[in-house]
């Protein structure tokens, strides 16, 4: 997986201060974004608790002795909301899903590794796509249920594929 590789602003203190000029603001918003969705991703979190997110490394950079505020930390995942990158589960808004891609591509991406491996016309459950042997060399391997069968579903919506139960599993049949 390797060592995650920070921006430039991470080493910038007033990055971690919410910027009252809002052109700056703005600009300051999209990094903080693709700096948490990179992150995300690097270490493959899909679920995040908002109290263990305000003191994770990714919003404090003790090194400078600086962390973005909780007012902050809700403005970049608003931000994020918006663009339809993380979901709250509760209302009070203390986890969300992330998702760094849409449900629409990782769709897009296991339905691309099922024709490459002859898997059309063919089921395979969910544990396979996800966990299975065939799929370790694949970016969706590892992905969590909740974001793999809402991937599943958009391909079931595009008549790409059929979601299926049986003998207590759930499996998945690509056309």
């Amino acid at each position: 997986m390797g060592n995650f590789e920070w921006p430039w602003q991470y080493e910038f203190p007033p990055f971690f201060s919410l910027q009252p000029n809002l052109e700056t603001r703005k600009k300051q918003l999209l990094a903080w974004c693709d700096l948490f969705l990179a992150f995300h991703k690097h270490h493959r979190i899909y679920t995040v608790d908002l109290k263990e997110a305000a003191s994770s490394e990714l919003f404090n950079n003790t090194k400078l002795n600086r962390k973005l505020s909780g007012e902050g930390i809700l403005l970049v995942l608003e931000e994020l909301r918006q663009k339809g990158n993380i979901e709250w589960t509760d209302k009070a808004k203390t986890r969300c899903l992330v998702m760094w891609r849409t449900p629409e591509e990782w769709g897009n991406l296991i339905y691309k590794w099922a024709g490459n491996s002859g898997m059309t016309n063919t089921v395979c459950t969910l544990y396979e796509i996800a966990q299975g042997e065939d799929t370790t060399n694949e970016e969706f391997h590892g992905l969590e249920d909740w974001l793999l069968k809402r991937s599943l579903k958009c391909l079931e919506r595009g008549r790409k594929a059929e979601l299926m139960a049986f003998d207590g599993n759930e499996g998945v049949k690509f056309f």
